[in-house]
């Protein structure tokens, strides 16, 4: 389905297509988006390789727009820095690698701020505790301590980016599983 919308749409940044997949932690993002990525020949970028810690969900936007899409638009080459989590700090460069499409996932990849360089959002959603079990169960002893904390993150985000709103596509994941489980989609046409 969505590949099949995509087909539809005009390139977004320069001559780049980019399809942001968002959504709350634990709803099916990078599930749904290496599918997405893979059917559409397109690297794959993560917004959790770009947030600057538990509390760096705004730099992480910022860096998406300032190293990647904002090139790109400009026909310049993207080079984004991962987040070291245990350094504390951004390191190494990546190169965008060149194609028709890039597809970015996770938390803020549909902010305001990166809406004129996107060709669409597909909005992955599922009730709290389905999120929290599929969370829990793919990150661990790692995440629980912080579930709670990047929650009020991802409220504060999406109350101001009203992300869900400006989505072309809204996916139900349901209690059905992961992503690719039949997921209910509404098309808002745009």
């Amino acid at each position: 389905m969505i590949v099949a919308w995509s087909a539809g749409t005009s390139p977004s940044a320069g001559r780049r297509r980019v399809l942001a997949v968002e959504g709350r932690s634990g709803s099916g993002k990078t599930t749904l988006a290496r599918d997405v990525a893979a059917r559409l020949h397109a690297p794959l970028l993560h917004m959790d390789d770009l947030y600057a810690g538990w509390d760096g969900l705004d730099r992480g936007v910022r860096a998406l727009h300032d190293w990647v899409l904002r090139p790109l638009a400009e026909d310049r080459p993207a080079v984004w820095q991962r987040w070291d989590w245990a350094a504390g700090r951004y390191c190494g460069n990546h190169p965008v690698p060149a194609a028709d499409w890039l597809v970015v996932e996770g938390v803020g990849s549909g902010a305001r701020l990166l809406r004129p360089y996107l060709c669409g959002i597909v909005w992955l959603e599922a009730p709290a505790a389905v999120r929290k079990r599929r969370a829990l169960a793919r990150d661990g002893a790692a995440y629980a301590p912080h579930w709670s904390r990047w929650a009020r993150h991802e409220d504060a985000f999406y109350a101001a980016e009203r992300v869900r709103e400006n989505a072309t596509l809204v996916i139900g994941t349901g209690d059905r599983g992961d992503a690719g489980d039949r997921p209910e989609a509404f098309d808002r046409g745009r």
